[in-house]
């Protein structure tokens, strides 16, 4: 696999960002570790997203994930958003803008990586749960599956504990119900459109979460609406163990192509 470190000017933001992104290598000779690529001139590509706390770095600093995925042939871009929750932030940057339009477009310039729906997957924990499943029930077209670990997945929840700070990411609480933001409206919108290409959703949470409560409100009501989720749960907290051992969950769990 490579490693790269990225820095570049995006300028939806106006200012510097960065993201860390692993690229399939095929080796013969690497001790310790089994490597492949598909052979295509365009990888698969796993956007992994991070928390509240985190940054671009974190997936490397607390998991395994550069030697989970070698054997996979998938690219896995990390980037950094701050404490945005993936949004428009009403004092601040268009950080859902930057994630979901010229990110993607900006990692395909720099990085040989598919723009295939089939081929294109987002993941998260936290706050990058609730990013991954914004980005897969926003745009259902571009995302053929994506998973949330521990997710924050009803905001409302960030919005009553840290009310300053949600005011300036949201707005008012009457602003985010409804918008674009919720999930629990987006997920209506998309079984309301029936469509036969929803992306597939894999959702995990400890039952010792504080977040548990808001998982399990999300998943009855995406089995409601009858959305193609996969759910798992099971002992746990909010911390890096659990999510190093379902990161590998959900990459087992990945539709990549044979």
């Amino acid at each position: 696999m490579a490693l790269m470190q990225c820095d570049f000017y995006s300028e939806t933001l106006g200012v510097s960002a960065s993201m860390n992104v692993i690229l399939p290598q095929r080796t013969t000779t690497q001790i310790g570790m089994s490597s492949a690529s598909s052979g295509e001139t365009r990888h698969p590509v796993l956007y992994l997203l991070h928390g509240l706390s985190d940054d671009h770095t974190i997936w490397l600093r607390r998991t395994s994930i550069e030697r989970y995925v070698a054997p996979l042939g998938i690219a896995v871009v990390m980037p950094a958003v701050g404490r945005s929750f993936y949004a428009n932030m009403k004092q601040g940057y268009d950080y859902w803008d930057f994630i979901s339009e010229e990110l993607p477009a900006l990692a395909r310039s720099f990085f040989p990586i598919s723009e295939k729906r089939e081929d294109n997957f987002v993941a998260g924990l936290s706050m990058g749960g609730y990013g991954a499943f914004k980005l897969a029930l926003s745009h259902p077209d571009r995302f053929a599956a994506a998973a949330s670990l521990s997710g924050a997945l009803d905001a409302r929840f960030f919005i009553q504990e840290h009310e300053e700070e949600a005011a300036r990411i949201f707005g008012s609480m009457s602003e985010f119900n409804g918008s674009g933001n919720d999930l629990f409206h987006l997920a209506k919108l998309r079984a309301a459109e029936g469509s036969a290409k929803l992306p597939q959703l894999y959702q995990c949470c400890g039952t010792e979460d504080f977040l548990y409560e808001d998982n399990v409100k999300f998943r009855d009501e995406a089995l409601r609406l009858g959305l193609p989720l996969t759910y798992d749960e099971g002992p746990g907290e909010h911390e890096w163990g659990y999510w190093d051992h379902h990161i590998q969950r959900v990459l087992e769990w990945l539709p990549l192509a044979k």
